[in-house]
């Protein structure tokens, strides 16, 4: 069940601190809306490096639709040449 309080909890932020776990944020309302999540910090550096990954992966899909995929002995062949 999610942990969902009114942001004004964060007068006592100690609480509120409490409960929040790695996979468990702590989400805060104002005037009864989502407006607020707070998380682990290794949760957050676990999905900013899951959204980079997400974008070099997007990247990549639309280079090989532009222009055209590679199989893996032109990848190896590449390779050799970049590292000499």
């Amino acid at each position: 069940m999610p942990n969902i309080k009114p942001v004004s909890d964060l007068r006592n932020y100690n609480e509120v601190l409490r409960g929040i776990a790695f996979g468990e944020p702590v989400y805060l309302t104002k005037n009864g809306r989502g407006r607020y999540a707070i998380v682990d910090i290794e949760e957050y550096e676990k999905l900013k490096a899951s959204l980079k990954l997400l974008s070099q992966l997007a990247k990549g899909e639309q280079s090989g639709k532009e222009k055209g995929w590679m199989n893996m002995e032109q990848v190896e062949a590449l390779l050799e040449q970049e590292n000499g």
